[in-house]
């Protein structure tokens, strides 16, 4: 099946570049959306014509740099951005990267660096965006799962079912999170901040920046780490968590 063609929004106040590269990315098969030249008008731009990707100079003649407008393409708008730049020295790329472009083009540039530029952010584009779509399907499978006491992870290309309460703790990874069931650990692509507010509060309890139990699968409390059912690790307790883990336990 033949692909669309790709379609980008040009952003640069030279109208002599961007003719120019405008002719180079319709000469290999790219469609233009358009070319602006200042930051609000590829924000409106890229709001409006929805492109696959944005060539976007860093340095713009009007206000806000393409370094703010390329923050909030990517943001607001979750389009992919390439920024080009004769500027190529470490303060310009170290300022640039604030606002997490997919790609760097240094001017002058050939056809077979731009159009490389081009793949792979579309490439990273969607591959961030499975990511999100998995994410999403987790969390809404864990808010279904809540009335039912399971959720859904991915592992190794299937969904499993994990029911809560055989669920010992949390894990932060990172950019994951490894869910712990009887000496098993699946990992998902979220923060243990985001599955904190999609468990049960008054089976779970965070007793460390990186780490939530589940309370009735501790044994024991002791030396600043807590041991859990079936599990060959400890847990260790933050110890400004400490005070509050007692006060959880003092009733049980």
């Amino acid at each position: 099946m033949t692909r669309p063609p790709v379609r980008v929004l040009i952003v640069e106040d030279e109208p002599i570049i961007s003719r120019d590269i405008e002719r180079r990315l319709k000469d290999q098969g790219y469609e233009v959306t358009g070319i602006v030249r200042d930051s609000t008008s590829a924000i409106e731009q890229a709001r409006e014509e929805a492109p696959d990707v944005v060539l976007m100079d860093i340095k713009l003649k009007d206000g806000p740099s393409g370094i703010m407008a390329a923050k909030v393409i990517r943001d607001d708008l979750r389009i992919p951005v390439i920024f080009l730049t004769a500027n190529s020295d470490e303060a310009t790329v170290s300022k640039a990267r604030l606002a997490e472009p997919y790609g760097f083009v240094v001017k002058p540039f050939s056809d077979p660096a731009l159009r490389t530029a081009i793949e792979i952010a579309l490439a990273k584009h969607e591959e961030e965006m499975r990511v999100l779509r998995d994410l999403d399907r987790l969390y809404n499978l864990m808010e279904e799962g809540s009335d039912h006491d399971y959720l859904f992870v991915k592992s190794k290309g299937r969904q499993v079912r994990l029911r809560m309460r055989d669920i010992t703790y949390f894990e932060a990874l990172k950019d994951y999170v490894g869910i712990h069931v009887g000496g098993q650990r699946f990992v998902v692509h979220s923060t243990l901040q985001d599955v904190e507010a999609r468990i049960p509060a008054k089976a779970f309890m965070r007793v460390h920046r990186s780490y939530i139990v589940r309370l009735d699968k501790i044994q024991s409390v002791e030396d600043g780490q807590v041991t859990m059912e079936n599990e060959r690790q400890p847990v260790p307790i933050g110890g400004s968590f400490l005070g509050k883990v007692r006060d959880r336990l003092d009733p049980l």
